[in-house]
């Protein structure tokens, strides 16, 4: 187990080392673009913890991001709020959803779970607009370039500098990333695939199924949550899309392409993702030009390519037939 422990420790230090050293080798656009995957990887991996760990299927993880979302960028355009107490306050606004949301929608189980989370988050959807004249809608916000910065003394961390963007986000990524690890190869962890593997037997045994799906819940909200505010603080941007079902949808995607209950699983699956809807898009454009063809259809046959021959994601298919190590 000792031997197993190091080869799991190793390995996320080797990428959390290789996301180092990308920022200085990539080419502008895909530097950015890893920043923002890196984010929504965190989102994926607030998301996992539920899912893929508690076997909790939900459908209105858009809710605990856009609080996130919406929680930081409100206060930072309406009441000129600074990088730091916005952070704070997308982060507090995540894990209040989560637990009053938890408190109520744990109460259920299996599909009438996802229905009530679905509905939760589409109340919190048409919010946005009942509230337009601060949210602005599908218009969204912007925020000032000169608000994303921090201040220390005498020095200002500009976050609006795609290096400094960067290393934010890979410094976030790395701390959800190394948290995540230490929480599921704990006993809190172990319970959870105990709760989604025997909920029944689980109890049984003498734990608090209902408590620890809540801290789950609340953990995993706070996740996404963090997520979100860092979203809008790297990229000055909060726009309604981000609180729809869509957004919902998009972290089950990743992690199941991924893979699900594996650290690493959101982040391949994210970056796949993005890669193969961007990629198949450019190929189109260069390759067939004059053919009305949607580059979700690619997408659609790379996806139903990959549920064959990964039937578990790809990192859950790798740890079942070579690597039983990888956590």
């Amino acid at each position: 187990m000792k031997g197993d422990a190091c080869k799991a420790i190793a390995l996320h230090v080797i990428v959390i080392a290789a996301l180092f050293a990308l920022n200085f080798v990539l080419p502008p656009y895909h530097h950015g673009v890893l920043a923002r995957v890196m984010v929504l990887a965190v989102f994926a991996m607030g998301y996992n913890l539920l899912f893929g760990y508690a076997g909790l299927l939900s459908l209105g993880h858009a809710m605990f991001f856009a609080a996130g979302l919406y929680g930081a960028g409100l206060p930072m355009v309406h009441f000129g709020w600074g990088v730091p107490g916005a952070f704070a306050a997308g982060l507090l606004a995540g894990v209040l959803l989560s637990a009053v949301i938890g408190l109520l929608a744990l109460r259920t189980k299996g599909v009438a779970f996802m229905i009530v989370t679905m509905m939760f988050a589409q109340v919190g959807y048409l919010l946005v607009y009942y509230f337009g004249s601060w949210t602005r809608g599908d218009e969204g916000l912007v925020i000032q370039q000169q608000a994303r910065a921090i201040q220390f003394g005498a020095t200002r961390l500009d976050l609006t500098n795609p290096v400094t963007r960067y290393m934010a986000a890979l410094a976030l990524f790395a701390i959800v990333l190394i948290a995540t690890l230490i929480m599921v190869r704990s006993s809190f962890g172990r319970v959870l695939v105990a709760i989604r593997e025997n909920e029944e037997r689980t109890r049984m045994l003498g734990y608090d199924t209902f408590a620890n799906k809540l801290a789950a819940m609340v953990a995993s909200g706070a996740i996404c949550a963090a997520a979100g505010a860092a979203y809008v603080i790297l990229f000055g941007y909060v726009g309604s899309t981000f609180a729809s079902i869509q957004y919902s949808i998009l972290p089950l995607l990743w992690v199941l392409l991924g893979g699900a209950a594996t650290t690493l699983g959101p982040l391949v699956g994210t970056v796949l993702m993005f890669y193969l809807i961007d990629g198949s898009g450019d190929l189109l454009k260069i390759y067939a030009p004059g053919w009305n063809i949607s580059y979700l259809g690619i997408v659609g046959v790379a996806l139903i390519l990959l549920v064959l021959f990964f039937p578990k994601g790809i990192l859950g298919t790798i740890r079942d037939r070579w690597a039983r190590w990888l956590p």
